[in-house]
């Protein structure tokens, strides 16, 4: 029982640090819902970008360069993907733009395929974040103790730009009803932009993250995440921030300890466990509203 006990209690923290992960990446899914009523499929390939993009950019310049222009890297590919594949079907049946955000994520990955050749390729150390700590008595790297506190900073900023400036406010109406937020004079355009941006970015941080701590990148690698992530934004409630934030921690503590107890094969059984078992109970998920549809 005390084997058990430490094993769950030296998960913990690793947990708390996949989790801050998800929580990043089902950030992105969570805000472009709030506002598009749409699963951005293409958003786990935009975070795999990202960790390409680093990896070639190192050869180039100084990491110090290199992490600020994969962000802007970052930002523009979720940027150009809404305005090419997301802006010309606003009018068009929901179905349709589903279908185009899964073509993208397919899009993606292909070319990812195409430009690397296909072969893994080794994350690069960033300095500092990738160096070994000691944490109670256990050898981490410092960015699984980094992890949560950068997660809760960027959600207190993101909540703040959304509770506190015009472009929030916008935000926030067009969230509760497009037509009429469009009708009042909201660049309903840039609102979405805005948000793809913001999405972006947040995939481009959480790649840093999760490539620190698991350093091979490949074309398919985001696909994982990027689901897990999903599967956060649901369980917390999906167009929630608090949700998407408790839903991507709760989904990386229980994973670690579900692999501590030696049931790794399980683990991402677990998460599409709970996804299904959410979606039959509470569809809204924890922090969800219920949204009634006007006919």
């Amino acid at each position: 029982m005390a084997d058990i006990f430490q094993a769950c209690l030296n998960s913990l923290l690793p947990g708390i640090s996949v989790g801050g992960q998800y929580a990043l990446i089902a950030l992105g899914y969570t805000m472009v819902y709030g506002i598009l009523r749409l699963i951005n499929f293409a958003h786990g390939d935009i975070f795999t970008v990202a960790g390409f993009v680093m990896f070639y950019a190192v050869t180039a310049m100084p990491v110090y360069l290199a992490i600020p222009f994969t962000i802007v890297i970052t930002v523009l590919l979720g940027f150009s993907v809404e305005r090419l594949a997301y802006k010309p079907l606003r009018s068009a049946p929901r179905m349709s733009v589903m279908i185009s955000a899964i073509g993208v994520s397919y899009l993606l990955q292909n070319l990812m395929w195409y430009l690397t050749g296909g072969q893994p390729q080794q994350y690069p150390v960033i300095p500092w974040i990738s160096d070994n700590i000691q944490v109670f008595g256990m050898e981490t790297k410092r960015v699984t103790v980094i992890t949560p506190i950068l997660t809760f900073v960027l959600v207190i900023l993101l909540v703040t730009l959304i509770k506190k400036t015009r472009i929030g406010m916008a935000m926030r109406a067009a969230s509760r009803d497009f037509e009429t937020a469009r009708l009042m004079g909201i660049k309903i355009n840039s609102v979405i932009s805005v948000t793809f941006v913001i999405g972006s970015f947040l995939a481009a941080v959480g790649s840093f993250l999760f490539f620190s701590n698991y350093s091979t990148v490949s074309p398919t690698v985001g696909t994982m995440p990027g689901l897990k992530a999903f599967v956060a934004a649901v369980f917390g409630g999906i167009g929630s921030i608090p949700g998407a934030v408790v839903g991507g921690f709760l989904i990386g503590i229980c994973e670690n300890i579900i692999r501590a107890l030696g049931y790794s094969t399980f683990s991402d059984a677990f998460t599409f466990a709970l996804l299904i078992l959410v979606l039959c109970l509470k569809p809204t998920g924890l922090f969800g509203e219920k949204m009634e549809e006007k006919v």
